[in-house]
């Protein structure tokens, strides 16, 4: 989780347009530790799998995220909630989707609904550091 603001930010830099004269970026500034307590999930699989919560290889992993937006010269925090779901494959890990949820910091209204959010710079983010330690060039 410490590389991830690294990776996070590289994601939103390559996404921007130069060509927009208005564009608001978030920049991550830590992500939390992560919590691998895994939610039970019911199974839509055939009711023969015989898998803890049908989540057969599937790992969770649940974190947080500090970001900061500028709007109009202020600065905006905002605390990312993150629930990865990872697979392990023959070449190394891969994750297979997220979901998200965003609300202000310090704690103001609730944050918003969950998401799927396996398209996000957060994401990006990740399956980039995935790959890396995948080349062996991250623990």
């Amino acid at each position: 989780m410490r590389d991830l603001p690294a990776y996070f930010n590289r994601a939103t830099q390559r996404a921007r347009r130069l060509d927009r004269s208005v564009q608001v970026y978030s920049y991550m500034l830590v992500a939390g530790k992560p919590d691998f307590t895994p939610l039970p999930l019911k199974s839509w699989t055939d009711e023969a799998d015989k898998s803890v919560n049908g989540t057969k290889g599937v790992e969770q992993v649940f974190f947080t995220t500090l970001e900061r937006q500028y709007v109009k010269g202020k600065a905006v925090q905002l605390q990312g909630f993150h629930w990865l779901f990872l697979t392990k494959t023959e070449s190394g890990w891969q994750m297979a989707m997220m979901y998200s949820q965003t609300g202000g910091y310090p704690k103001q209204n609730p944050p918003t609904p969950p998401r799927e959010s396996s398209d996000s710079a957060v994401a990006q983010g990740i399956q980039t550091w995935l790959r890396d330690c995948r080349a062996g060039n991250r623990e």
